[in-house]
C-alpha cells in the first residue's frame, strides 16, 4: 500500500510484474497487427512504447525543474518509484525477449544485467529516486531514435537521406544526454551519500553508454564517409597523369 508517501515492496512487486504482463501482452498485440514483419521489428515497436513512457513519467516525476537532480541521496517519491518500476519490468521483458530470439550478446547482456540490478537496488532500497529517475531520462530520450533508425529498413529505408538523417539525430540526442550530462550525473550519484551498489551501478551504467557512444562515432562517421562523392574517374583508354 502507498501510506504518507511510502511505498510497500508488495506494491512494488505488483507494479513491475503487472509491467511485464502489459509489455508481453503489447508485443503480441504488435505481432498479430504487424504479422509480416519481423521479431525484431515488433519488438523495437514495444521498445520504442516504453521509451516514450518512461520519458514522460520521468518528466513527472521530478518537482523543482529549477534543480531537477534534488534532492540527492533522498527517499524515491511514489511518483519515482512508479517511473522506475516500469523501467524495470519492460528489462526483464526484454531480456527474456532478447533471449527467446537468440539475441544474445555480450553488450546487451551486460546492459540488461546492469540495469536491473541497478533499478532493482533503487527500489529496494526506496532511496535515490531523483538520481535514478533523471538517469532514466538521459537514457531513454534517445531510445525512440535508435528504434526507428533499425525499423526504417523493414521498409526498404537504407542509405537515403532520411535514414542517415535519422542516424545523425540520433547520434547528437545520445552523445548529449549521455556523453554531456551523463558524467555530471555520474559525478553526483557517486559523491552522494549514497548505497555502494547505487555508486557502482551508476558507474557501470556510464562505461556502458561511453562504450556505445564510440560505436556510433564510427556509425556516422561511416555513414558520412559513403555520402561523400566519388573522386572522377579518367576517361576509358586514357592514363591518368600524376
Amino acid at each position: 500500500m502507498e501510506e504518507s508517501g511510502v511505498v510497500s515492496g508488495g506494491t512494488v512487486v505488483s507494479w513491475v510484474a503487472s509491467g511485464a504482463v502489459l509489455w508481453s501482452t503489447a508485443f503480441v498485440l504488435v505481432r498479430a497487427l504487424f504479422p509480416k514483419r519481423s521479431y525484431d521489428f515488433c519488438n523495437r515497436a514495444v521498445s520504442t512504447m516504453h521509451a516514450v513512457a518512461a520519458v514522460c513519467l520521468a518528466c513527472l516525476s521530478v518537482d523543482d525543474w529549477s534543480c531537477p537532480v534534488c534532492p540527492l541521496a533522498a527517499a524515491s517519491s511514489p511518483r519515482q518509484m512508479k517511473a522506475l518500476a516500469l523501467t524495470l519490468s519492460y528489462m526483464v521483458y526484454d531480456a527474456a525477449c532478447c533471449h527467446l530470439n537468440g539475441d544474445v550478446r555480450l553488450d546487451n547482456t551486460v546492459h540488461h544485467l546492469v540495469s536491473i540490478v541497478g533499478i532493482g537496488a533503487g527500489l529496494a532500497y526506496r532511496r535515490c529516486g531523483t538520481e535514478m529517475v533523471a538517469s532514466l531520462l538521459i537514457t531513454e530520450i534517445s531510445s525512440p531514435l535508435l528504434h526507428l533508425r533499425e525499423m526504417l529498413k523493414e521498409f526498404g529505408v537504407r542509405d537515403t537521406d532520411l535514414n542517415l538523417l535519422v542516424d545523425v539525430l540520433f547520434a547528437v540526442t545520445f552523445s548529449a544526454a549521455r556523453m554531456g550530462v551523463g558524467p555530471y550525473l555520474t559525478y553526483v550519484t557517486v559523491t552522494a551519500d549514497n548505497p555502494i551498489l547505487i555508486k557502482a551501478m551508476a558507474t557501470g551504467l556510464q562505461l556502458v553508454s561511453a562504450y556505445w557512444f564510440l560505436r556510433i562515432l564510427r556509425m556516422v562517421r561511416y555513414k558520412l564517409s559513403k555520402k561523400k562523392p566519388s573522386p572522377p574517374q579518367p576517361p576509358a583508354g586514357k592514363l591518368a597523369v600524376n
